[in-house]
């Protein structure tokens, strides 16, 4: 029996599916697992040994693109998948398994799948509470109890990879990650003058600063490092592969609520995760040496990409000199 899953379409979303394949190959250890997925995740699956293969999904996030969807599902159906897994609750995320005709379509309810999914079950946000605990459970029975304990993602890193990127860049051995990005939006991202003055302060630790991004966080990266020469603005400078790599050589990491914070925890980093708008008891950095800042404040979580009281006093209230302190406790 083969197994299909439809993987999200954020990192850190990917990062936390492992925790599904790794259960997956827990109860069905001679099972195939392949993983229809963006091109960009390709990296990150080829780091997760439970998974033979990523199927690329060769439309756009959003798109509902019928007929490359059927294509995709036809394109499939030779290919002997006995149970596809739908991680998205999206309607047109459960054609491809639905067109390739697999007999074992599994997946939330969501935007009202039946038909779609042979197997759609209601969400119960109390019972499931976190989005990996939800991903976790639909590899057993609809009427199973959740997992008390879920295997946590666990990403492999390629260390001669990181060395010749680190020689390619010029940088050196053991020094802090910075990443000040954060997809959703600003009331995730804990102000660029919190985070220059965290990479002053650490200048006396004797080692480099790297701000680890993509290209869009560049400018970003830039008021960070500015006249610091211990600072190094990497964002938008490595793959997505170079930038596991990098994290995985590091000392440790300071990051929001983000795809790479969530990919430094499934490495095992020690990592200080910010939290404002959004909900550490819902997406929590799923790593043994994570340590959370969150203030708690009555607006928050509010869930909102930008903050709409106009303060962000969530993330500005969070000073470099706490985030300090938690770093030193976690090394």
């Amino acid at each position: 029996m083969a197994i299909l899953v439809i993987a999200p379409s954020w990192v850190g979303d990917m990062v936390m599916a492992q925790s599904l394949f790794r259960t997956l190959r827990q109860l069905h250890p001679h099972c195939p697992l392949d993983v229809v997925a963006p091109q960009w995740s390709l990296p990150l699956l080829a780091r997760m040994p439970e998974v033979r293969a990523g199927v690329v999904m060769p439309i756009g996030h959003g798109r509902f693109a019928l007929k490359e969807r059927y294509q995709l599902g036809k394109s499939l159906a030779a290919t002997g998948y006995q149970k596809a897994i739908v991680l998205p609750n999206s309607w047109k995320s459960a054609l491809v398994p639905f067109f390739a005709g697999i007999p074992q379509r599994i997946g939330y309810l969501g935007e009202l799948r039946w038909g779609l999914l042979t197997e759609a079950r209601p969400l119960d946000k109390k019972r499931l509470p976190r989005t990996v605990d939800r991903f976790v459970a639909l590899a057993n029975p609809a009427n199973a109890q959740p997992q008390a304990s879920l295997p946590l993602p666990a990403l492999q890193a390629n260390p001669d990879m990181g060395e010749k990127t680190m020689e390619r860049l010029g940088l050196l051995p053991d020094s802090l990650i910075l990443c000040p990005g954060a997809e959703y939006g600003p009331a995730k991202q804990w102000p660029l003058h919190h985070f220059r003055q965290l990479a002053i302060s650490w200048q006396n630790k004797g080692s480099q600063v790297w701000v680890l991004g993509s290209e869009k966080e560049a400018p970003a990266g830039e008021e960070i490092s500015q006249g610091l020469s211990h600072v190094v603005n990497l964002a938008g400078r490595t793959s997505l592969e170079e930038a596991v790599d990098l994290l995985a050589l590091s000392i440790a990491v300071v990051s929001n609520d983000s795809g790479l914070m969530h990919v430094a925890a499934a490495l095992d980093k020690p990592l200080v995760a910010l939290y404002g708008s959004s909900d550490p008891s819902f997406t929590p950095p799923l790593g043994q040496r994570s340590a959370i800042l969150r203030l708690g404040l009555p607006c928050s979580p509010c869930f909102k990409r930008v903050c709409p009281l106009g303060h962000l006093d969530c993330l500005e209230k969070i000073s470099p000199e706490m985030v300090l302190n938690r770093l030193e406790s976690l090394l």
